[in-house]
């Protein structure tokens, strides 16, 4: 793009105190605005459930993908860029742009592979009738817009929370977030609370 190799090198190296230069990462099936509008008026409102017998070992996840690649290798070859992996598929070197700071990082140990939907927030939401394999699926899932590399301090905030008590810094980011969440929550049919759902028409109408 015009730029040459040694300053693009040079402009990585200090993006963690720039901001970003890297285009965001892009998870599979985030839908258009209207689509996720009517994804989320056809979701099921209810109180969230028990997390009784919640555990994340029920939901098996960085499974073998390919070869020596887990899905978290998988995610951080996917979402970063220029990323080189060793023969054990461990990420070695590359960049990688977190869309929910606007961070960017060359250490693949800085980056966390968040379930935009969380695994305790699904169990409460549906999950616990699911079979282990129905919960291996939804932690692995590599099809919809459920799993993105971002900041390891970041998601480790997010924990557990729904958008109604946990938003990206970013607010730039908003549309993009709840369009995943709607989408992740509507595929697995997953129930939302009246105040998620109201989080949720927020962000959408920043769209």
């Amino acid at each position: 793009m015009g730029i040459s190799h040694s300053v693009w090198v040079l402009a990585f190296a200090f993006q963690p105190l720039l901001g970003g230069a890297l285009p965001a990462p892009s998870a599979p099936g985030i839908p258009s605005t209207s689509t996720a509008n009517s994804e989320l008026a056809g979701l099921t409102v209810a109180a969230q459930g028990s997390q009784d017998g919640y555990s994340r070992e029920l939901f098996p996840h960085w499974i073998t993908i390919s070869g020596n690649c887990n899905t978290r290798e998988t995610v951080l070859q996917r979402d970063g860029m220029d990323v080189i992996q060793s023969s054990s598929c461990a990420a070695t070197s590359g960049s990688w742009y977190s869309p929910y700071d606007g961070a960017t990082w060359t250490a693949a140990s800085d980056v966390d592979i968040d379930h935009v939907v969380p695994l305790s927030n699904a169990w409460k939401s549906g999950a616990s009738s699911w079979t282990t394999a129905d919960r291996q699926a939804f932690a692995n899932d590599l099809t919809n817009p459920q799993l993105l590399a971002v900041t390891d301090n970041v998601n480790s905030s997010k924990g557990d929370k729904g958008p109604e008590e946990w938003k990206p810094p970013l607010a730039s980011y908003y549309c993009t977030y709840a369009k995943m969440w709607v989408k992740v929550k509507s595929v697995y049919d997953l129930t939302v609370t009246s105040d998620e759902k109201s989080a949720l028409v927020e962000m959408l109408a920043t769209c």
